[in-house]
């Protein structure tokens, strides 16, 4: 039987005891960014998390789509993929369920994530695949040089929309939260202490976690969001320590607030995962099979196929 019904090993003591690893040797190539890019704050925090979870470069995995968000990978020297436009979820997934003991994080923006990858970021959600989800959304096309993004906000002028953006911009909050995500945040780049938490709180949610963090782009996009930023004369908002994170609909109440609306995590449940789900089809399965080895198995079922 394939390799995505095995349930998630347990770390061996001497992985354990393994030393955590440092900046240095997880960073792989120099980052391509331009210079003042939100971008470089979410790597540093995802090098800090690796080090603080002490993962090693074996257990890790990032997924990228396409865009400025997507060159993620190749500045992590772990497992990695640079994949289509839109379609690193679908990709995560495959990796997720055929390896249950990897840890799973996919990074996309708001173009790769909410445009052309709209469908795949809404049905794994809903199956709530074991896999963290880190969006750095910029409100604007930033690798192409300023068009019009599914979350730029009404009068944005770009080159797609020179009189300035008439159509609604999406609530990535709102429809995280209505597609069934389990884990929804919010958090963004000029707070990277924030940031770590919210993605250390994701890592170790069982099922889906996204994280939206606002990322600004400094070439096309510079001051988007100032008024979140305490230092820019902003206000940081966290969630309020009253927020019941398990009642939906006062999640989704919360994700309406106006911009620059709550930072922390608006939902959080627990939910069976697809892993855990097909894990116990397959044990089931592999019951009526006892004793037979996977070449047997498969070899009965192209039998009932002739």
């Amino acid at each position: 039987m394939p390799s995505a019904t095995r349930e998630t090993p347990r770390p061996a003591a001497a992985a354990e005891n393994r030393k955590p690893l440092t900046k240095k040797e997880l960073a792989a190539d120099h980052p391509t960014w331009c210079p003042g890019c939100g971008d470089f704050s979410v790597l540093a925090v995802f090098f800090k998390l690796i080090e603080k979870a002490r993962l090693h470069h074996e257990k890790i995995v990032s997924i990228s789509g396409i865009g400025c968000s997507s060159r993620f990978p190749y500045f992590v020297q772990a497992h990695g993929v640079h994949f289509l436009h839109g379609r690193a979820l679908p990709f995560a997934t495959g990796v997720s369920l055929a390896r249950p003991d990897l840890h799973v994080f996919a990074f996309s923006g708001d173009g790769d994530a909410f445009s052309i990858g709209g469908n795949h970021f809404s049905h794994t959600a809903r199956r709530n695949i074991k896999m963290t989800l880190v969006v750095m959304d910029n409100w604007v096309y930033g690798l192409t040089k300023k068009q019009t993004s599914p979350t730029s906000p009404l009068g944005f002028k770009s080159k797609t929309d020179t009189w300035g953006a008439f159509d609604h911009p999406i609530n990535p909050l709102k429809q995280a939260i209505a597609a069934g995500a389990t884990f929804v945040a919010r958090t963004t780049h000029t707070n990277p202490g924030h940031a770590l938490q919210m993605m250390e709180a994701a890592l170790h949610h069982d099922g889906f976690s996204y994280i939206e963090c606002l990322s600004e782009c400094v070439e096309f996009y510079q001051g988007a969001f100032d008024a979140s930023n305490p230092r820019k004369g902003g206000v940081f908002n966290l969630v309020p320590s009253d927020h019941d994170a398990t009642n939906e609909i006062a999640a989704y109440k919360l994700a309406d607030a106006p911009f620059p609306g709550h930072f922390g995590i608006f939902y959080k449940v627990n939910r069976p995962t697809k892993n855990a789900k097909e894990a116990e089809i397959s044990r089931a399965m592999r019951a009526k099979h006892k004793g037979l080895a996977d070449w047997e198995i498969l070899q009965k079922s192209f039998d009932r196929m002739k």
